[in-house]
C-alpha cells in the first residue's frame, strides 16, 4: 500500500516558492536548501517557518531581521498553495557544515498585538470586547454568535497584551481564537471556519497515505472534573464552580467576577481535558499544502478503534526538500456538539448510554442503548453509525456488568 503511494509520487514533483521583502529568491533557494519546516498552529500561537540552507561556500548574505518571507508550498501536478507571510525574528550561522538558518513567525501576530495595556469592561458581550479588540488593530471581527451573545459581567486586561487576552479569552470559551487575512476569527473548537467565512471541508485519509502514526488513549491524570473560584459582589469568601464530576478536580487559578464566567471557564478545562484523552499522531507521504489546524479528520485502514471516530487538528507540521514534502498530522479526538461538561455529574446509577456520530451529510445524530433518565453520554464523536451502536452496546453491557458484580458483593 505504501509501495503504491510511493510510486504516485514518481509523477509529482514536490515544489515550493519563496518571496523575501517581494522578490523571488526560490531559484538560489532550492539550490542551497537543506530543509523548510512550517509549523502550522492552532490559534493564537504563531505558525513558525523554519529555513536551513547551505554555506558551503560562504557566499550567503545573512538577512536582517525584520524581512518579509511568502512562501507557497505544492506539488507539479496540482499547483501552489499560499501558506502566508512570516516576519524573521530570529537568526544563526553555523558550522561545519556551514547552515545558515531563519526562523520567521507569522506576521499576523506581531506589532501592537504584544503591546501591554490596561482596561476594564462591564456589563456587555463577549462579541463587543472582541469588536473592540480587532477595532483598534484594524480588523474585522468574525465572531461566532452563540460566543458573541455571551454576557460578561466584568473582565479585566491589567497588564496585559492583547494577543494574551484573546488567548486567554479563548480558553475560557473553548474556542479558536486567530487572526488570519485581516480578520479577527473566534469560532468553537471544532466548527471553526475560513478566513472568508466558509466551513472547513472534512477530510478522510486512508492507510495508503501514510508513512507512520501513533495513536495514544490515556486517562489525562485521572481528572473527574474541573474547579474555577469566583466572588459575589460584596462578599470575600470564595466560591466554586464545578464541571464534571466531584473528585479529583483541576483546579483553575485564575478567580473570575461571577458564577457564569467560573462555570464557563470550568466548562471549557474539562472539554478539553475530555478531548486530550485520545490522540493521533499521522505522517502523510505526499503532502497536503491545502490542510490546515482544526479542521476534523477521519482515517481508514489502520485499526478499527481508530476508524470509528472523528479526530480534529490540532497542529501540522509541513517538511519540504526538493525531493520530498510531507506533511505530519498532530490530532486529537474530536467531541460531539451537545455540552458534555455539566456541573456536578454524579457518575453513578446510569439508565442509559448515548453515542453521538456524524453522518453521511455531516449532521450529528445519536445511538443509544438502555433507557433515558440519568445517561452516560460517550465522550468521543464516532465517524458512523456503526461505529456508535458498537460503543454504546459495549459500554451499556460493562455497566450492567459492573452493577451485577456491585450487587453480588
Amino acid at each position: 500500500m505504501i509501495e503504491a503511494a510511493r510510486k504516485q509520487l514518481a509523477y509529482a514533483r514536490p515544489l515550493c516558492r519563496l518571496v523575501v521583502n517581494g522578490t523571488d529568491i526560490t531559484a538560489a533557494v532550492e539550490k542551497r536548501l537543506v530543509e523548510l519546516t512550517l509549523t502550522d498552529n492552532r490559534g493564537m500561537e504563531a505558525d513558525q517557518l523554519d529555513v536551513a540552507l547551505s554555506d558551503h561556500d560562504g557566499k550567503l548574505a545573512i538577512p536582517p531581521r525584520g524581512a518579509e518571507l511568502r512562501l507557497w508550498l505544492g506539488w507539479s501536478d496540482s499547483g501552489l498553495v499560499d501558506k502566508g507571510t512570516f516576519t524573521v525574528d530570529e537568526l544563526e550561522h553555523s558550522g561545519a557544515p556551514d547552515t545558515l538558518s531563519i526562523r520567521a513567525r507569522s506576521a499576523d501576530l506581531r506589532g501592537d498585538l504584544k503591546t501591554r495595556r490596561e482596561q476594564s469592561w462591564h456589563a456587555t458581550t463577549l462579541g463587543a470586547v472582541l469588536s473592540a479588540i480587532a477595532s483598534r488593530h484594524n480588523l474585522k471581527p468574525q465572531v461566532e454568535a452563540s460566543l458573541a451573545a455571551v454576557p460578561i459581567a466584568h473582565l479585566d486586561q491589567a497588564n496585559e497584551s492583547d494577543a494574551n487576552l484573546l488567548t486567554r479569552l479563548g480558553h475560557e470559551h473553548d474556542a479558536i481564537a486567530a487572526i488570519k487575512a485581516g480578520r479577527l476569527l473566534f469560532m468553537p473548537v471544532g466548527g471553526a471556519s475560513t478566513a472568508g467565512g466558509l466551513a472547513l471541508p472534512h477530510v478522510t485519509l486512508t492507510r495508503e497515505d501514510g508513512d507512520q502514526h501513533r495513536y495514544l488513549e490515556a486517562d489525562r491524570d485521572s481528572y473527574s472534573g474541573a474547579r474555577a473560584y469566583y466572588y459575589n459582589p460584596g462578599s470575600t469568601k470564595k466560591q466554586e464552580a464545578i464541571a464534571g464530576a466531584d473528585g479529583n478536580l483541576k483546579d483553575l487559578r485564575h478567580s473570575y467576577a461571577d458564577r457564569e464566567a467560573a462555570l464557563s471557564a470550568a466548562r471549557a478545562e474539562w472539554t478539553r481535558l475530555q478531548r486530550g484523552t485520545a490522540t493521533l499522531s499521522y505522517t502523510l507521504a505526499k503532502g497536503r499544502p491545502d490542510l490546515v489546524p482544526d479542521q476534523t479528520f477521519s482515517l481508514t485502514g489502520v485499526k478499527d478503534e481508530i476508524g470509528a471516530l472523528i479526530w480534529l487538528g490540532r497542529s501540522l507540521i509541513h517538511s519540504y526538500r526538493p525531493e520530498a514534502y510531507t506533511t505530519s498530522l498532530e490530532l486529537e479526538s474530536q467531541l460531539p456538539d451537545e455540552q458534555i461538561a455539566d456541573l456536578l455529574d454524579s457518575g453513578e446509577g446510569y439508565t442509559g448510554v448515548r453515542a453521538y456520530y456524524r453522518d453521511a451529510s455531516g449532521q450529528q445524530k445519536y445511538e443509544m442503548s438502555g433507557r433515558g433518565g440519568n445517561v452516560l453520554r460517550l465522550k468521543q464523536l464516532y465517524s458512523g453509525q456503526a461505529a456508535a451502536r458498537r460503543a454504546v452496546e459495549r459500554e451499556w453491557s460493562r455497566l450492567q456488568n459492573d452493577e451485577e458484580h456491585t450487587s453480588r458483593s
